[in-house]
């Protein structure tokens, strides 16, 4: 994504339909460092929609409006070349890697040379609390550890915005708070315009931002 204002992430008249039958209609602006919450029954178009934003969405649907990204079209681009970041509820990690080159394989190409590609990797893993960790097998972490490592592996990737999909559903409700508070920290630190989806009302009060219900 091209260096500029920061817009922010715009959804303009976004319809997604299938087989005729309109799954979800938004028209929405998520302004940097901004945490939107959608709610909603399962099939009511949560995960079509971050689908379509982030480039993932089969060809069945039909999709109208335009999705939009500090100012420039994200329609028709590979996914790949979006700058959008998705965290799920499952964290896949690579079980063949380490944490380390689980957070490695995230790095753009433009961090270049040995050195300087391990240095941002420990760079993140101080910054999750996971200071000497790199060459530990992901196997052997906790849940909450592969949490705090599969987000900074989408934020080693260097998005624009951050799609969030029932992310914490599987941690137990005392872990949960605590991934919540880092995840939602670590998007307004780096000014992220972020896109919830969840079941749970308790992730939408956390996050604090407006909270949109599609029946």
């Amino acid at each position: 994504m091209p260096e500029g204002i920061k817009k922010g992430l715009e959804l303009r008249d976004v319809r997604i339909c299938l087989r005729g039958v309109e799954l979800v209609s938004v028209d929405l602006t998520i302004a940097p460092g901004e945490i939107v919450t959608l709610m909603g029954p399962s099939g009511s178009g949560k995960s079509s929609l971050l689908g379509h934003i982030c480039g993932t969405l089969p060809d069945v649907f039909d999709v109208s409006g335009q999705v939009m990204l500090d100012g420039s079209p994200l329609d028709g681009m590979a996914p790949q070349d979006r700058h959008v970041g998705i965290l799920f509820q499952d964290d896949l990690l690579f079980p063949h890697l380490s944490v380390g080159g689980n957070l490695a394989f995230a790095l753009p190409s433009s961090v270049r040379g040995r050195a300087n590609r391990r240095a941002r990797v420990d760079e993140a893993l101080r910054s999750a609390g996971m200071d000497g960790f790199y060459d530990r097998d992901p196997a052997t972490l906790s849940g909450g550890q592969r949490a705090r490592v599969a987000l900074m592996r989408v934020l080693l990737s260097e998005p624009c915005a951050l799609l969030l999909d029932e992310p914490f559903s599987k941690l137990d409700s005392g872990l949960r708070d605590q991934i919540r508070s880092f995840v939602f920290d670590l998007c307004r630190k780096n000014q992220l315009p972020t896109l919830m989806v969840t079941h749970d009302p308790e992730d939408g009060d956390a996050a604090s931002g407006r909270i949109i219900h599609l029946d």
